[in-house]
């Protein structure tokens, strides 16, 4: 197996779990214990990318601009990245962090959306960044579905195409298949990102090496959406026992998740009652609290709210959804019949 590159994302996945409130001190801090230990790629942004901060996804206490320079100023060897979603953040913000020192941005759109990303990697080109495609809910399609999409995301000119697993929601099996079957329709590298909802991040993170995977995500102490991520640090520490180990400091990574990350966390992520509800139903985590919230209110378990979107493949943008479905379970409860 051949050392990947390895890309951490504390200071973007990791927003999610903190609310999006990172002050500039724990983003030198983190920065630079990851820089010192080695690590290739720093994300730095608001959770949701570039012009994230917002009503509709919660507003950052730090703007993410300067993050971004405060991210950089620390660094010797790290590239800097930055996340982009079409239909949030533009050409403004993308050049305003270029300036502030962005060196890579990382295109995300849903599994079946990559046509939207055309003009995003074009213009990140024009500006001279390394252009990374991500396919986000990519439990949702078929391997042969996904290539066509990363197909496309390599003709816009992207310098890696990821596998993005959301919701947490693979197996091994899944993710080999769908590393493979890029592997075999690609030229360029092609990576992955894991989710802890069913507790097989680090594990999906290495079948993904294993079978091919050119660049691997984590966060330090595994912070981020749902049950957070695929920790740096462990997964370094088994690259290092198989041998394969990019050069990374495994004893400052373990560190800087003990002493540097954890003692600002406002929680750990785990893989609990709602976030295995989540990876079980394959739905992104943002559903949790509407769930909740419509549950209580219609006398229905959030966990049954949350199997039914997954049933029906609601994807991210469809919150409106979670209330007609909230209300069929409720009626179908009351009628003694199922949804």
């Amino acid at each position: 197996m051949k050392s990947p590159r390895i890309i951490d994302t504390t200071l973007r996945d990791g927003s999610h779990a903190m609310r999006h409130q990172f002050t500039l001190d724990q983003v030198r801090e983190v920065t630079k214990a990851l820089d010192e230990a080695g690590v290739h790629v720093i994300e730095v942004t608001h959770g949701d990318g570039l012009a994230g901060s917002s009503i509709q996804y919660g507003f950052s206490l730090t703007h993410e601009m300067e993050m971004i320079e405060a991210a950089r100023s620390v660094t010797k060897n790290a590239r800097i990245a930055v996340l982009q979603i079409p239909g949030i953040g533009t050409r403004k913000e993308l050049t305003e962090a270029i300036d502030r020192g962005a060196q890579m941005v990382r295109i995300a759109t849903q599994c079946t959306e990559a046509d939207i990303s055309e003009q995003h990697f074009g213009i990140a080109k024009e500006m001279g960044l390394e252009a990374v495609g991500f396919l986000m809910m990519a439990h949702m399609r078929s391997p042969e579905v996904l290539v066509e999409q990363a197909g496309l995301m390599e003709s816009y000119g992207a310098d890696c195409v990821y596998i993005v697993d959301s919701a947490g929601a693979m197996l091994p099996g899944d993710v080999v298949d769908r590393v493979h079957a890029f592997k075999d329709a690609l030229q360029i590298p092609v990576g992955f990102h894991a989710h802890n909802n069913l507790g097989l991040a680090v594990g999906n993170t290495v079948a993904a090496l294993e079978a091919g995977a050119d660049w691997v995500d984590g966060t330090l102490r595994g912070l981020g959406a749902g049950a957070g991520n695929a920790a740096t640090e462990a997964i370094v520490a088994v690259l290092d026992k198989m041998g394969s180990n990019p050069g990374l400091d495994v004893f400052r990574l373990m560190a800087a998740a003990e002493f540097v990350v954890a003692p600002f966390m406002t929680f750990q992520p785990i893989p609990d009652r709602d976030a295995i509800a989540i990876g079980y139903a394959g739905v992104y985590s943002t559903f949790l609290l509407h769930a909740k919230r419509l549950g209580e209110k219609y006398g229905v378990d959030p966990v049954e709210i949350l199997v039914e979107l997954g049933r029906r493949k609601a994807m991210a943008g469809q919150e409106d959804w979670i209330l007609d479905v909230t209300l069929d379970l409720a009626r179908c409860a009351k009628e003694g019949v199922t949804a």
